[in-house]
């Protein structure tokens, strides 16, 4: 079908709902999520017979809920009908996993190239497998993938058995998959692992797994090489990821006698244990792991959130600034170049080469280099963007208004089906299935025009609509033009203004959490129960709620301005006891309070320094992202100060003496 036919199916979509026809997108979702092929086929010639704008999505659900009796014709024939969609390439992701389970390698090597998302880490094990069999070399990119998976699949799996049948993954190779495994929490993986080795392999690590305490106090102490070194540090593994200190004390009767690079996996891993702690001795491990290594070494057989790891045990640290700052520098340029690059160790590794230079001007190359490396990032609209121009001395820098868009432009991405049947699932509810095919259909926007243009087009597109997230998210992706106003909207205005201003909250605050929280979904719902555009749990919104004297029941969570009011309201009491501090407020916000109570203990850390050592990724970067949403609606609301340090405040460090009693009621 044409896209002309599609687009035109979709300017009809009004008339459509009007008859009651989207009453069968609803049906048809639900009978699919019961696998009713007989009932989703009938659905399907329902939809089609009445040209239904979501014709795809009911041909698609029809046909997956028999995807286990299906043909390749059959799928030939789908892929022709909506050849360019969201749902031809679902579709396709689907079959060459049900191919991968057939085994049916000629199908899946024809299929695979044509599988534009290729986003799915299994279907790309079977992939790397098929060329394995044709006799091509694949190692290096089989074992990364296989590495990198965080749950145990048939394709990964499958790939891993036959690269290690062959020796291709190496006796080394699979001993280093154990390790992951380990470091993940999988040790059911780290036996499946060990079991491709050989089964005395298997049988000694579930041995060390049953009890790794027991089993390496009977351990002689004569020096482990081979299988013994993997299966010591295995041991130690499993001890320091349930108890660092522990463990630092099994590695420290050890070091001496394992390989090097074991006794520094071993270190490092503590370190990284020890830093999610939040224990001072974490940094004194990691700078023992880089000890027995050479000058020059990338973490050998390390996770990249080891090494991220060490970087914040390094900032907790209790030792000299200088020891502090020389594993900061260490363990950033021990990191593989793509983790390096990233704009948070950029900044880090610049402050630390900073710190470090020596005075006058035998330390000027230096600080000239780590300028030169703020500056590469200080342009970023991110929260180490804005450190990073702030560091150097400068005003944190605000995009210039893009040119409005052209009536041509806006009438050719409005054109493109894909977006219009993303905005029509939303409508009706399917948010997952909308921002899916919205997100794929950005990949073919219109060639004549530039590409931000085109993503500004959308996004206004969606910001009509008032779906928000598709707004803001759309925005976020150009990179020339950048137009503040649809990434940092500010719907609900007045709703807004009021509820902060009746607690005395700065409300570019508000609106920079609640762009965090819920990107302005009215119904937003977390995997945790959380609700609304304030995104407040039934407990919190039931005891915000007595504390004001409101007769609340649960189903009032979702309303617009009662959640506005019970989230700025507990919000108020959030910073009143963490003594106003908006970094505090956020964390507890996010993580309870209790948490960040926790976490403002030992000595006192910039604030920067701080957030980066939440030991919650979640809640690092949602504090990171507040206070940097905060600074662009700061200027949005009128304010003239863009500064990202004056918000973040003073260091954090424990409560002060002088400061009332923590309110221990708040949930």
């Amino acid at each position: 079908m044409s896209a002309l036919v599609i687009g035109a199916m979709l300017l009809a979509s009004a008339s459509v709902r009007a008859q009651g026809v989207d009453a069968l997108v609803l049906e048809a979702r639900k009978s699919w999520d019961a696998k009713d092929a007989p009932r989703l086929a009938e659905l399907r010639e329902q939809a089609i017979a009445a040209s239904h704008p979501l014709a795809p999505w009911f041909d698609y659900w029809a046909l997956n809920a028999r995807l286990g009796e299906a043909t390749v014709d059959e799928l030939d024939a789908f892929y022709r009908r909506w050849s360019g969609s969201y749902v031809e390439d679902r579709l396709r992701n689907d079959w060459l996993l049900e191919l991968g389970k057939r085994r049916d390698w000629t199908a899946l090597r024809r299929d695979y190239p044509r599988f534009r998302m290729d986003d799915d880490r299994e279907v790309r094990c079977y992939w790397l497998l098929t060329e394995h069999f044709e006799g091509k070399p694949v190692r290096a990119t089989a074992l990364q993938a296989w590495l990198a998976q965080q749950r145990d699949d048939d394709g990964c799996a499958l790939m891993a058995q036959a690269l290690a049948a062959s020796g291709e993954l190496t006796r080394d190779d699979l001993w280093l998959g154990v390790r992951h495994a380990l470091q993940a929490n999988r040790p059911k993986g780290a036996r499946r692992v060990a079991a491709l080795i050989d089964a005395s392999a298997e049988a000694a690590l579930a041995a060390v797994l049953d009890n790794p305490v027991r089993w390496i106090a009977r351990q002689t102490k004569s020096r482990p090489h081979g299988d013994r070194a993997e299966l010591v540090l295995a041991a130690l593994l499993r001890i320091v990821r349930e108890d660092p200190e522990l463990g630092a004390a099994q590695i420290g009767d050890w070091e001496r006698r394992l390989p090097r690079e074991h006794a520094a996996q071993a270190w490092a891993y503590a370190g990284q244990r020890g830093a999610l702690r939040r224990l001072p001795q974490a940094a004194d491990w990691f700078a023992r792991a880089w000890s027995l290594l050479p000058d020059d070494a990338v973490g050998p057989g390390w996770q990249p959130e080891t090494l991220e790891w060490g970087v914040r045990a390094a900032l907790l640290g209790e030792g000299s600034d200088a020891a502090r700052w020389r594993l900061v520098r260490r363990t950033i340029e021990g990191m593989p170049a793509a983790l390096r690059a990233e704009p948070a160790w950029v900044y880090w590794h610049a402050r630390a080469v900073r710190a470090l230079a020596p005075p006058g001007e035998p330390g000027d190359a230096a600080r000239a280099a780590a300028d030169a490396a703020l500056a590469a990032i200080a342009d970023g609209m991110h929260f180490y963007g804005k450190l990073a121009a702030e560091t150097l001395g400068r005003a944190v820098p605000l995009p210039p208004d893009p040119p409005a868009l052209q009536p041509s432009e806006r009438e050719a991405v409005r054109a493109m089906p894909g977006l219009q049947r993303a905005l029509l699932l939303i409508a009706l509810g399917l948010r997952s299935e909308g921002v899916r095919e919205w997100n794929f259909s950005l990949r073919d926007l219109p060639e004549a025009l530039p590409r931000d243009r085109a993503l500004r087009a959308a996004a206004e597109m969606a910001c009509e609509r008032e779906v928000w997230d598709r707004c803001i998210n759309t925005s976020d992706r150009t990179s020339g033009e950048v137009d503040l106003a649809q990434r940092f909207p500010m719907p609900l205005r007045e709703h807004v203004l009021r509820a902060a201003r009746d607690v005395e909250l700065d409300p570019a605050y508000v609106y920079g959490l609640v762009r965090q929280e819920s990107r302005f979904i009215m119904d937003a719902r977390s995997h945790a129960g959380a609700s609304g555009l304030m995104q407040l749990m039934p407990g919190t919104a039931r005891w915000t709620a007595r504390r004001l004297g409101l007769d609340y029941r649960r189903a009032m969570i979702n309303d617009r301005d009662l959640n506005l009011r019970l989230g700025t309201s507990y919000l108020r009491m959030v910073l009143d006891d963490f003594e106003g501090r908006i970094v505090l407020g956020a964390a507890a916000y996010n993580a309870g309070p209790n948490r960040p109570r926790r976490w403002r203990q030992g000595r006192e850390l910039e604030p920067a320094a701080w957030i980066e050592s939440i030991p919650f990724d979640e809640t690092r970067d949602y504090v990171q992202k507040v206070v940097s949403n905060a600074v662009y609606y700061g200027v949005r609301l009128g304010g003239r100060d863009p500064s990202l340090t004056r918000r973040l405040g003073g260091p954090v460090g424990p409560r002060p003496a002088d400061a009332p009693a923590e309110n221990r009621d708040l949930p």
